[in-house]
């Protein structure tokens, strides 16, 4: 379940007016929740990296890697790589258009599997360019190997030219409060056109409390600034303690 974008920017509007600190626009909310957003998910790749090196606890529900894992999942997907040939150099293009159907933004790569069956190993350029001078380290159709550089895969052997598939994580979309402008020149949300937050929903806390922290720079008030920025980091704290 996603957070609702009217919860959260009502909820920020309610604050600031209650403190009597200002308003913040749809146009700057909307940039400064895209914002937010992109922070808190590129921050859940160093929290799993982080939790991968201490043990976990058995106890369902508090095994902090699978937490994390499972925020992550909401941006899982696979699709069908696609072959290409261009000015003579051949590689397999990243799917724009996932196996759900969906147009979505590149953003991690994850396994490379061919013919839905084996793993394709990765190599850096290095060892790509001298797999072939051993016999045993040749790639082969039955143990393949793939250079991943400039959103491209160029998969060993060259005989291989279908059956790519990939996992990988999207980018999360831009955050959209969607309004109309009323006869009194208000505001009013157009819930059809917005786009919600993708992140788990366990996290609108900090969405509101770093979406106040930007609010604060944007009407020039340190207080919010400092107060948000406080709270913030003692949920960190909380959350590695």
């Amino acid at each position: 379940m996603a957070i609702n974008v009217n919860t959260v920017y009502q909820t920020v509007l309610l604050i600031l007016n209650k403190e009597q600190r200002g308003y913040m626009t749809p146009t700057e909310f909307n940039s400064v929740a895209t914002q937010v957003q992109l922070e808190i998910f590129e921050k859940y790749f160093d929290d799993l990296n982080q939790q991968l090196r201490v043990p976990q606890a058995d106890t369902d529900y508090a095994d902090r890697q699978e937490n994390i894992d499972e925020k992550l999942a909401i941006f899982k997907t696979f699709g069908d790589a696609t072959y290409t040939t261009v000015g003579g150099l051949s590689y397999f293009v990243l799917p724009g258009l996932d196996a759900y159907g969906s147009f979505v933004e590149f953003y991690r790569l994850g396994n490379v599997l061919y013919n839905d069956e084996k793993v394709v190993q990765r190599l850096d350029r290095h060892e790509f360019y001298y797999a072939n001078q051993s016999k045993l380290t040749k790639p082969s159709t039955i143990n393949p190997a793939y250079l991943y550089e400039n959103q491209k895969l160029f998969i060993k052997p060259t005989s291989i030219v279908d059956r790519i598939k990939v996992d990988y994580i999207r980018k999360p979309n831009n955050i959209v409060w969607a309004f109309n402008v009323g006869g009194l020149g208000q505001y009013q949300y157009v819930a059809e056109n917005s786009v919600n937050f993708e992140l788990h929903e366990s996290e609108q806390s900090e969405v509101i409390l770093k979406v106040l922290l930007y609010a604060g720079i944007v009407i020039r008030d340190p207080q919010i600034v400092q107060t948000a920025a406080a709270q913030v980091q003692a949920d960190e704290v909380n959350k590695k303690s």
